[in-house]
């Protein structure tokens, strides 16, 4: 089985693979290493830099970073790659938006079923991806939670995105996996909610008692991009919408801007998160 899906990894490898591979030879024997020197030096095995040599394996997130220390001679290639190869990772439906979110401005999200991907944990994000249907190859799941919480990067971003994230409160209440991964998840949610440039809410469970819920038609993400447009991404059964007509983002804004008066404030949601961080199951 393992010797199947490394040939079949082998013949699928995308063209930012095939390329990080060949440079990474290069240099490597360039500087007269093997490939279990450089193995010793990144801190993995020759049998596994040999894979990602022959795009058995490609190379992680984590090994471009080591590779970038090791070879990379200070021009930074393994460290530029590591936007792309992630990207080649995204589903096909999330790739023309993930670069937009990397580079975003001001990113704004309303969720009514899960965590947004990008508050996601590994283990509730593997939860998620792994439970799916149709089952996904192990190495599949792997490659793809890898990818989904790689975004956190985002946060810590220089400059800083200002980043807002409403949640339907039922996302909350929603285990997966285990109780263990979702007080973890709501743990993780709690501590991003306090760092100056995240703000998160909650739209009560009561909220349609109350005469509307603007949030009835569904998720959506908004994006202040580099150069200051207004886009809104909407992602439903694996596929996904890119709205950049001025006035149909503007009345989905207009939507979100509802939803948001109908949240909870950003003080009250994270009390309740951390209550229910706190309940025991």
């Amino acid at each position: 089985m393992t010797v199947m899906a490394r040939a079949e990894n082998k013949s699928e490898a995308s063209g930012v693979a095939r390329l990080v591979a060949l440079l990474a030879k290069a240099l490597r024997e360039q500087q007269g290493l093997t490939q279990v020197e450089l193995g010793k030096i990144t801190g993995y095995t020759g049998s596994a830099i040999s894979a990602m040599e022959t795009c058995a394996q490609p190379a992680s997130d984590e090994m471009l970073v080591k590779l970038e220390e090791a070879i990379g001679g200070g021009m930074q290639i393994f460290e530029e790659a590591r936007t792309y190869v992630l990207l080649d990772k995204y589903p096909p439906q999330f790739k023309n938006f993930a670069l937009m979110e990397a580079e975003a401005a001001t990113l704004s999200a309303y969720e009514t079923y899960v965590v947004d991907g990008l508050f996601q944990t590994k283990a509730y994000a593997r939860a998620l991806i792994g439970g799916g249907y149709p089952k996904l190859p192990d190495a599949q799941v792997d490659e793809l939670v890898e990818a989904r919480v790689a975004r956190r990067k985002l946060f810590d971003r220089d400059p800083t995105a200002m980043i807002e994230l409403i949640l339907d409160e039922a996302v909350l209440r929603r285990p997966f996996a285990s109780w263990d991964v979702h007080r973890e998840q709501l743990h993780s949610l709690a501590e991003d909610a306090e760092r100056d440039n995240v703000s998160i809410q909650v739209v009560p469970m009561e909220r349609g008692l109350r005469g509307g819920h603007a949030g009835t038609r569904g998720d959506m993400k908004l994006v202040e991009t580099k150069e200051h447009q207004h886009v809104v991404y909407l992602e439903i059964e694996d596929e996904s919408i890119l709205v950049s007509d001025r006035k149909k983002a503007s009345q989905l804004a207009h939507r979100y801007a509802k939803i948001r008066t109908q949240a909870l404030s950003p003080d009250d949601s994270l009390s309740l998160i951390q209550k229910l961080a706190g309940e025991e199951h």
